[in-house]
This record gives C-alpha cells, sequence and structure tokens, in this order.
C-alpha cells in the first residue's frame, strides 16, 4: 500500500490548491452571469444592508439592529419582487448555460458573407434578423423557427428575407458556422424607456440581447440602418465595415465581459448611445 500512500501525500498537497480553482472558478462566473444579467443592482442591495448590519453590530447599535431584524424578511420579499426580472434571466442562463462548452468563432468568410447579404438588404430597405450565437445554448429560440443547418451565403441571406417568403418576418440564427434556423420568434425587449421610433425588429433584437449572451445584427426596413445589439444594449446605423470589425471582436471574446466594453470604447461619440438615445436618430 506504498504507493496508497504516496497518493495521499500528494492529494494533501493539491487539495488545498484544487480547493481555491474551484472556488475561483465559481465565484467568477457568478460574477459573470450577475453583469451579463444587470442583477449587480441586487448584490449591491444585499451588500450594503448587510454593511449597515454589521455596522449595528459593531457600535452596538441596539435600535438599529431591532430594525433592521424586524425589516429583513420584507426587505429579502420586495427585492425579490424588484428584481424579478433578472433572477428570472440568471435562473435562464444557469439552465441553458454550457460553461464548459468552447467557443465557436466564426471563419471570416462567414462574417462577411452575413454583413453583404445586410448591406444589399439594407440598400433595398429590407428587413434583415440575425442572431449570432455564443456560449448560452438558445435551443429554445431555435426550436421556435424553422429548422435549416444551411451553408452560410449571401445569396441565401438574401433570400430567406425577401418579402414574399414565408421566413423573412422571423430572426436567422447562426450557429456553429451554419444557418441553424431561420423565421425564430425572439422576446421583446422588457426595458420601459424604448422610444416610439424603435420598431419590432430592433426590440426584438434588444430583447434577445437582455436574456441571453448573443450578438444580434440588425436592418431597419425603414431607414435602412445596420444595427448590433448586445449585452441587452444596441448601437444604431453603423457602417458595413465597423459592424464586421466590432461582431468578429465580441465573438472572438465568447462570452467575456472586455468584450462590450472595447466595443464601447471603439465607436464614437455619436454611435456610442443608449438604447433610449440612439433611437432619436430613426427618422419618422
Amino acid at each position: 500500500m506504498e504507493w496508497f500512500q504516496h497518493f495521499n501525500s500528494a492529494y494533501a498537497l493539491i487539495r488545498p490548491v484544487l480547493d481555491v480553482a474551484i472556488l475561483a472558478f465559481l465565484l467568477y462566473k457568478t460574477y459573470d452571469l450577475l453583469v451579463k444579467t444587470q442583477a449587480v443592482q441586487l448584490v449591491k442591495g444585499a451588500g450594503l444592508l448587510a454593511l449597515v448590519y454589521g455596522l449595528s453590530v459593531l457600535f452596538n447599535l441596539a435600535t438599529l439592529q431591532w430594525l433592521l431584524n424586524a425589516l429583513a424578511p420584507g426587505l429579502f420579499i420586495a427585492m425579490a419582487i424588484v428584481f424579478q426580472p433578472e433572477l428570472r434571466k440568471i435562473i435562464i442562463r444557469l439552465g441553458q448555460g454550457e460553461l464548459f462548452r468552447p467557443d465557436s468563432k466564426p471563419r471570416l468568410g462567414t462574417l462577411e458573407a452575413v454583413v453583404t447579404a445586410a448591406e444589399i438588404l439594407s440598400r433595398e430597405r429590407r428587413g434583415m434578423l440575425a442572431v449570432f450565437t455564443r456560449r448560452i445554448n438558445i435551443r429554445n429560440v431555435i426550436e421556435t423557427g424553422t429548422r435549416l443547418n444551411a451553408e452560410i451565403s449571401s445569396s441565401l441571406i438574401i433570400t430567406i428575407f425577401q418579402y414574399d417568403t414565408p421566413l423573412h418576418d422571423g430572426a436567422m440564427v447562426i450557429q456553429n458556422n451554419r444557418i441553424a434556423a431561420a423565421g425564430c420568434f425572439l422576446p421583446l425587449s422588457e426595458q420601459s424607456d424604448i422610444k416610439k421610433s424603435f420598431g419590432t425588429r430592433h426590440r426584438a433584437a434588444l430583447g434577445m440581447s437582455e436574456q441571453s449572451d448573443v450578438v444580434v445584427l440588425v436592418v431597419s426596413e425603414e431607414t435602412g440602418a445596420i444595427s448590433i445589439a448586445f449585452d441587452g444594449k444596441i448601437y444604431y446605423d453603423l457602417s458595413p465595415l465597423e459592424v464586421t470589425r466590432k461582431i468578429r471582436e465580441l465573438l472572438d471574446r465568447g462570452d467575456r465581459r472586455e468584450g462590450s466594453d472595447t466595443f464601447t470604447a471603439g465607436l464614437s461619440e455619436d454611435l456610442s448611445l443608449e438604447v433610449a438615445e440612439s433611437d432619436e436618430r430613426i427618422t419618422p
């Protein structure tokens, strides 16, 4: 049993490192998930309450402790109600997320074919909605449309979004460098500050980016503007070259938060607009 003793000795040395590594990984993924669902406010609120309670214990503030103890159950219920959309998104992502699935980065030719089709449809004032998947599984969205599993080409995309085709009103999902499905239904945005000038496509693109880590390319049927939605924000009226570069950057970074920071930093001031501001650029 000498080998068993050696194994126990080695495991005793590795165990603390393994313990810390797994804990660090879980903490990182939890933080990443909270940031993506915009539920950081929930954590900040809970942290502030914990800080106040800790100070009341430290300085022996009996009245404050009594008040916090009395209000604690109601505060937790109130926070659950106020942050219900964020909590629901977290649960959805926990159920759909594939943390260990490797990223499928798009080939440059594939991305260029999509952007070329978007540019042609933009000139012809035809709407388009394309969803690029990243790490989170969106099988539930794919199942709402017609499965294609087709190779990507500009001609096929233009055909899908023709006016007289049954799939032109829905979204096209691009997964693993193929068109997984078309005619898919996307959830509309839950944000209350979106102005009336945004149409259904832009609201759907924004809503999908709120509930997943996807990057959505949308072409306006009214103005021909090409836009990108991700991380709960939409960036309106970008050039084809800028769209290609930015989508490539975001997908290359997988689901890392830095992708959205780079995107925002790379846009000019008049394009780095939040949802409530960017739709002001739409002409009636």
